[in-house]
């Protein structure tokens, strides 16, 4: 169930966790935005995928590995909203998570601008041909997807030793998604990836669509994975020995 509590979201633990989730989200964003870049001039033409343009699901693995222990390793407003809708994050403590999150993302395409000499920033948006709802449809599903593992395999308490590859159980969905929902509505399933370009170009066309589907699928996944699957969890007796 949601929590709201106020002293937790400004302890040291979580002054250093949000702090860890700007340095992960910052560079996650870096490398995503900067291999769309290099592949709208060309730079990955030699092997083109829709991975390529996107960032594909290795930023999400490593930057989860790396600061995971700290701040869960978000970087995406998406997942921080489903895990606080499953209880396991305070409302407060999304809502900075979310601060860092889009500030990260404008600071990191703002960086690009500069180290690419002014190279446009592309920005997400829907396939020619399909329609609005469409790509918000295509966006709630693979959000879903990908919020639905970080529970399965991090959040969960009975994940076990499932837990150790949930960095990579992340990244593959990631990868996954990007290219069944690339060709379509871009695969974004981050509101914070999508909002930083709009800001540097002024493009904000679709990027509503960006915001409200992946907060869609990612409250689904929180909802029906901590309040249904987890919350019916039996709390094993205290007196019982299973060793």
């Amino acid at each position: 169930m949601v929590k709201i509590a106020l002293g937790d979201s400004f302890s040291v633990g979580s002054l250093k966790a949000y702090w860890a989730e700007f340095i992960a989200t910052l560079l996650f964003v870096f490398a995503g935005v900067g291999s769309a870049i290099a592949y709208a001039n060309g730079g990955c033409r030699s092997r083109p995928s829709r991975a390529c343009g996107g960032g594909g699901g290795g930023g999400p693995c490593i930057c989860t590995v790396c600061w995971g222990n700290i701040s869960g390793g978000h970087l995406n407003p998406a997942v921080t909203f489903g895990l606080a809708v499953g209880g396991n994050i305070t409302i407060l403590t999304a809502l900075f998570y979310w601060i860092a999150q889009c500030l990260d993302s404008i600071l990191a395409c703002l960086l690009l601008h500069f180290v690419t000499n002014g190279l446009s920033v592309p920005t997400h948006g829907v396939a020619a041909g399909m329609n609005a709802v469409e790509g918000l449809v295509m966006e709630i599903v693979v959000t879903f997807g990908l919020v639905y593992t970080v529970y399965a395999t991090a959040a969960d308490p009975k994940k076990g030793s499932l837990g150790t590859i949930a960095p990579i159980a992340i990244g593959f969905i990631v990868g996954v998604n990007i290219l069944a929902a690339g060709p379509f509505s871009g695969g974004s399933m981050n509101p914070a990836r999508s909002f930083g370009p709009a800001v540097l170009t002024g493009n904000f066309v679709h990027n509503w669509i960006y915001w409200v589907g992946p907060l869609i699928g990612g409250g689904l996944a929180g909802l029906i994975y901590a309040d249904i699957f987890i919350g019916s969890y039996s709390a094993v007796p205290a007196s019982e020995d299973y060793a």
